[in-house]
């Protein structure tokens, strides 16, 4: 039995595997060892993991937001060797756990446009390069929060239609000082504004929205997919709920730019139980 887990800063997912069988799924807060400790990583495992049991763990498998460097990935796997007896604990970054999704044991380009967005050329086995993402501020193109960043930004300078501007203001019933505030002074911005991505979707139909997601998608493969030389020949794909809820306009960006189109999922669980089940199936054979 193997525990597979998808974390991101919000929200995480634990997913059992016994031999070929999956279980249910079960969510728990998210867990970045940048913004938690390792007692406070416990705490979220006692308190919220009532449906896995913490013994008989072949393996767990952590992939994670903010698990890119030995300090952190070991403040996460610390925890989870206290709370669960396991023969093996694995702690690696979230955008591994989008490249074996994506790609399972083939060559590729995986991304992930979600609130923030990454990206990567995976050889099959290892990420073999990696674009810097840079956060909300100076990258994240295509991502969730720097899509509410110019939309906020478009809103407040008058960029978009009057039509717009009222529709933004009934739906939230905010005010431009408190946009402010939140942004600048209150914890966790890139969360405030990542909300604002929903009035895009709801509202696609109005010109100016579709253009800002068409110019927001031409930045990220711009800026980042167009730097990997393997994009010319090889599938290029898209985990996270921006790609997913967008894909229509990703694959036209992608076509635009002549590039394959490889899959595009809402998120990497099912992708990741895939790889997983075909991995310990070729341990078997061996």
């Amino acid at each position: 039995m193997i525990l597979v887990v998808d974390s991101g800063s919000t929200k995480t997912e634990w997913r059992i595997i016994n031999g070929e069988e999956t279980g249910i799924s079960v969510f728990s807060s998210g867990i970045n060892p940048y913004f938690l400790r390792e007692d406070e990583i416990c705490g979220i495992l006692e308190s919220e993991l009532s449906g896995i049991p913490s013994r008989g763990i072949g393996a767990i498998y952590f992939y994670g937001t903010g698990c890119n460097s030995e300090t952190k990935n070991k403040t996460v796997k610390d925890a989870l060797e206290r709370y669960f007896s396991a023969d093996e604990v694995f702690v690696g970054s979230d955008l591994l756990g989008a490249a074996r999704s994506l790609c399972q044991s083939g060559r590729g380009i995986a991304c992930i446009i979600g609130t923030g967005s990454n990206s990567c050329f995976y050889d099959g086995r290892n990420i073999v390069s990696n674009v810097a993402p840079l956060g909300y501020i100076l990258g994240d193109e295509g991502g969730g929060a720097v899509l509410g960043r110019k939309l906020i930004s478009g809103v407040l300078k008058k960029q978009f239609s009057a039509s717009v501007n009222e529709k933004f203001f009934e739906t939230y019933k905010i005010t431009a000082s408190e946009i402010l505030e939140n942004v600048y002074t209150k914890p966790f911005p890139n969360r405030f504004l990542g909300q604002f991505a929903r009035f895009i979707s709801t509202n696609i139909q109005i010109p100016d929205m579709q253009e800002l997601i068409i110019s927001s998608f031409d930045e990220f493969i711009k800026r980042n997919v167009l730097q990997y030389p393997e994009s010319k020949h090889l599938p290029v794909s898209f985990t996270g709920s921006i790609a997913y809820n967008f894909r229509t306009f990703l694959t036209d960006i992608l076509k635009k730019n002549g590039l394959n189109t490889g899959i595009i999922t809402l998120s990497p669980m099912e992708g990741l139980m895939r790889y997983h089940i075909s991995a310990g199936a070729e341990k078997k054979i061996r």
